[in-house]
């Protein structure tokens, strides 16, 4: 006998019954009902998880705002990072918790967005403009919110729209109530962000939104979806930006499963599943990842001063995670972390708040994506009295789509233009020519972690590999290789930090002759400083692929770029020997360069959208680093702290 029952008699009654959550997560046929008391931490690293039995221990409820552990903007709102310790776990079967929970509708007052249809198109046309159009990143969510007043008690309104959730929602990854004493919010996430079991790291990646209003999606009508190219580079570019991430919290980088789709009620998303071992604090695992770039943008660090610059008021929980922390039979820690999207945050006092944002790309129309945040917010608003529910209701998916023949060949076609190597299942140092097996390569960041990818593919090509931040100080003498990375901004500019800063590890490097790769936006500063000034493209090429002409070679890569190097002639005569060019035949775009000891490259061969990236790695390096050359930088025990 669970303890629900005097749990929700307490509520009726108008008692408060202390901290809880009630939690179902995806195909399970009971929720998990967890009691306990609740505290605030400052960081992530103070998640209570102690030792013990085998279970969760903490909920914890991330607010945006934790985005500034990682040093990254945001307009601080003050939510706090509270966790609910677990004293108590019973699981309760479906049939009896929808046969408990209150059924009243909910009522509302005073509902409406705080930013209108038209602000918020203004606002797309605006980061469309001045930011993606300016070269500041491939993509930016910027959210608005519904806000009402709860009439009558507010748990128990919260109480009566999760029992609409698990009647009328379905394909929710999470779906939740959590009352911490200060707030409620009750949702039904499709996304988990990240999850790590017996060392075992997985994301999932959720970007294109198919909106339906009948029963079922229109079969014709998802297949024209799903070869929409906008909704397949969205997904592509998110796809990347959490390789990005498994990069960075797991060994060997992460393996991507899929696509899949995901149906909801009013709606079907597109979807991929990242998979990576990993032997880091859960923690840490958390605070490495935040947060999705599906709920922020990317590059990452520049989508979070994108938001603050456009949105200017917090995100309170919005994009941030509930984490369920625990551990395993073994003693092992274990994760569990939904986004927290198509969620309502109710205060004491009854103010409702349901934050939904939209995906901006180059491909955005300002219609569309106002279109879009509605979407998105129908089923919670539904459950919450504030819209129609869906045609069809039920926990449970019936006549899935997903199964029809066509639709999963129409998924299975994404990954054919991907690149192999973040599909297949590899091993370090496989596709290393021995030429290559043991030099140091130092990888200079320029704020976008594409850098972490690259690290993963010069690492499988047999190289020693050292990430460091533009703007740390250090030796470059140490190593047999620079590489100089992407990052966003304008390269041409003369007084921006970043820029000036990484022109001039650009400009010692040459002078120097020491060998160095260039890779986006290092590439267009290296072009720069061999005479060839950057131009902003007339249309931005953001998660772009294209086959372009490689000193003699097509190849397939992906671009993420607004600005690129133009020349007329394909040898070009510089104060540091003459360099070959690879241009475009129509705008004369420079894709690559090489000369003696250098190469750049526009393009990043680390992306999933270059199939053929770790080939033109494999080449370029083949001429920086000679075999009989020697090996300047190994074993160097001052750098050992710094290797990736």
């Amino acid at each position: 006998m669970t303890h629900l029952p005097d749990l929700l008699a307490a509520v009726a009654d108008g008692v408060d019954p202390g901290p809880f959550a009630l939690v179902r997560r995806e195909g399970a046929a009971h929720l998990e009902l967890f009691t306990g008391t609740v505290r605030a931490v400052r960081r992530l690293a103070d998640i209570p998880l102690p030792d013990g039995a085998p279970g969760p221990r903490t909920l914890a409820l991330v607010p945006f705002r934790q985005v500034t552990e990682r040093g990254f903007a945001c307009v601080d709102d003050g939510a706090p990072l509270e966790c609910l310790e677990i004293d108590r776990h019973e699981r309760v079967g479906l049939v009896e918790v929808l046969a408990a929970l209150p059924e009243p509708p909910v009522r509302t007052a005073d509902a409406g967005f705080d930013v209108s249809d038209d602000d918020y198109a203004a606002t797309v046309g605006r980061v469309l403009a001045e930011e993606i159009g300016r070269g500041e990143g491939a993509n930016f969510v910027i959210h608005r919110a519904m806000r009402a007043t709860v009439q009558g008690p507010p748990l128990l309104a919260a109480l009566a729209a999760l029992r609409r959730l698990l009647l009328g929602e379905r394909g929710a990854y999470w779906t939740f109530l959590v009352h911490t004493g200060t707030r409620i919010l009750v949702g039904a996430s499709p996304e988990r962000h990240v999850s790590v079991d017996d060392g075992l790291v997985m994301m999932n990646p959720i970007s294109g939104t198919f909106r339906h209003a009948g029963a079922a999606p229109d079969r014709a009508a998802l297949l024209r979806f799903l070869a929409d190219p906008k909704e397949v580079e969205e997904l592509y570019m998110v796809l990347d930006e959490e390789l990005k991430m498994m990069a960075t919290v797991a060994e060997h980088g992460g393996q991507v499963v899929g696509p899949y789709l995901k149906e909801m009620s009013h709606l079907a998303h597109t979807e991929y599943l990242l998979a990576g071992r990993s032997t880091r604090d859960v923690r840490e695992v958390l605070r490495e990842t935040m947060f999705a770039p599906t709920v922020t943008g990317s590059p990452m660090e520049n989508a979070c001063r994108v938001i603050a610059r456009h949105e200017r008021t917090g995100r309170r929980y919005y994009a941030g995670v509930l984490a369920l922390l625990g551990r395993d039979d073994a003693g092992r820690q274990t994760l569990d972390a939904p986004i927290l999207i198509r969620t309502a945050e109710i205060s004491p006092a009854g103010e409702l708040r349901v934050p939904v944002g939209a995906t901006l790309v180059r491909h955005s129309t300002a219609q569309g994506e106002v279109a879009e945040t509605h979407a998105k917010a129908a089923g919670v608003l539904a459950a919450l009295g504030l819209g129609p529910q869906a045609p069809a209701a039920g926990p449970e998916p019936a006549g899935r789509l997903a199964d029809d023949p066509e639709v999963r060949a129409a998924l299975a076609a994404r990954n054919a233009p991907l690149a192999r190597f973040w599909l297949d299942q590899r091993s370090p140092g496989d596709a290393g020519p021995p030429g290559l097996r043991g030099r140091t390569v130092l990888i200079v960041d320029g704020e976008d972690t594409f850098t972490g990818m690259l690290a993963h593919q010069l690492g499988a090509l047999g190289l020693a590999v050292t990430l460091r931040p533009w703007h740390a100080a250090g030796p470059v003498q140490a190593y047999d290789l620079v590489v100089v990375g992407p990052g966003p901004g304008d390269p041409g500019s003369t007084t921006e930090p970043k820029i000036r800063a990484m022109r001039g590890l650009l400009a010692g490097l040459l002078a120097e002759g020491r060998p160095t790769l260039a890779v986006c936006l290092g590439h267009q500063l290296l072009a720069g400083l061999l005479g060839l000034a950057p131009h902003r493209r007339d249309a931005p090429y953001q998660g772009l692929q294209r086959e372009v002409e490689l000193f003699g070679t097509p190849r397939r890569v992906g671009f993420y770029a607004t600005f690129t190097a133009r020349a007329d002639v394909d040898r070009l005569a510089t104060p540091y020997g003459p360099v070959e060019l690879a241009r475009d035949a129509a705008d004369g775009a420079v894709h690559a360069l090489r000369g003696r000891g250098f190469a750049g490259v526009q393009f990043h061969p680390e992306s999933v959208l270059s199939p053929d990236g770790v080939a033109v790695l494999a080449e370029l390096l083949a001429g920086l680093l000679p075999a009989e050359a020697g090996r300047s930088g190994a074993g160097h025990p001052s750098e050992a702290a710094e290797r990736a």
